[in-house]
């Protein structure tokens, strides 16, 4: 189950990223900027927070389209689209959607030409995200992309807090202290949670805070879908 209230109170009363990632940036450009028209190359994010990512992609002129788990959330994200992109969904209704990422994602197999988690999947179990996963892998396109950006182990709050399962913690300090329960894959987790996909890159960035004492680290994940 994805679908935390806590998600509901932190977008509803906390100001939130506008802006995409760097290197959610760079995959973008790399494999789609050349593609035209733009529109026919369909973006799926899941867990998409506030928007800011979707706002990125549908101001390039992609089409996206995405799922997340609380309501308030996916109205903030709505709302900058319709005031910031007015057409952006071409005449669509149900182009983002509320749900819970644990189930079947509700889009049809072989429709997207990249899906896209960016720190989302994290917030469910390491079991659990495997058959996310699996779910972005079915509805990819063959020869589709996928990004993943995720915590990794080692980073400020792994091991704090209230243990909740594989890698998994209610942390008590660092920067995801507040947020529910994070995961923080080990590389040896990997390979299980992108069985499916052909995985092409694993990087790693990272940051210190307070003062070089805490670091904060991420995987970079690029893969990709077998060609039919």
């Amino acid at each position: 189950m994805s679908r935390d209230a806590l998600w509901e109170e932190i977008f509803s009363t906390r100001a939130w990223g506008r802006y995409p990632p760097e290197d959610l940036i760079r995959f973008c450009a790399q494999r789609f900027y050349a593609r035209q028209p733009r529109s026919d190359v369909k973006l799926l994010e899941v867990g998409f927070g506030t928007g800011a990512n979707l706002w990125y992609f549908a101001r390039e002129g992609f089409g996206v389209h995405g799922l997340e788990g609380s309501e308030a959330g996916a109205a903030q994200a709505r709302q900058r689209l319709d005031t910031e992109l007015p057409g952006w969904n071409r005449g669509d209704t149900d182009r983002l959607r509320v749900g819970d990422m644990c189930e079947p994602l509700p889009w049809a197999d072989n429709h997207f030409d990249a899906v896209i988690d960016n720190d989302a999947v994290t917030c469910v179990d390491h079991d659990s995200a495997c058959r996310v996963y699996a779910q972005m892998h079915r509805v990819a396109r063959p020869g589709a992309w996928l990004y993943v950006r995720t915590p990794a182990a080692g980073t400020w709050g792994d091991g704090t807090g209230e243990a909740h399962g594989h890698n998994a913690w209610r942390c008590s300090e660092g920067p995801f202290a507040g947020t529910g329960i994070v995961r923080f894959a080990s590389e040896a987790d990997l390979s299980a949670l992108f069985k499916p996909w052909n995985v092409l890159q694993i990087e790693q960035v990272s940051r210190t805070l307070e003062n070089r004492s805490k670091v904060h680290a991420e995987w970079v994940i690029i893969a990709r879908k077998a060609e039919a």
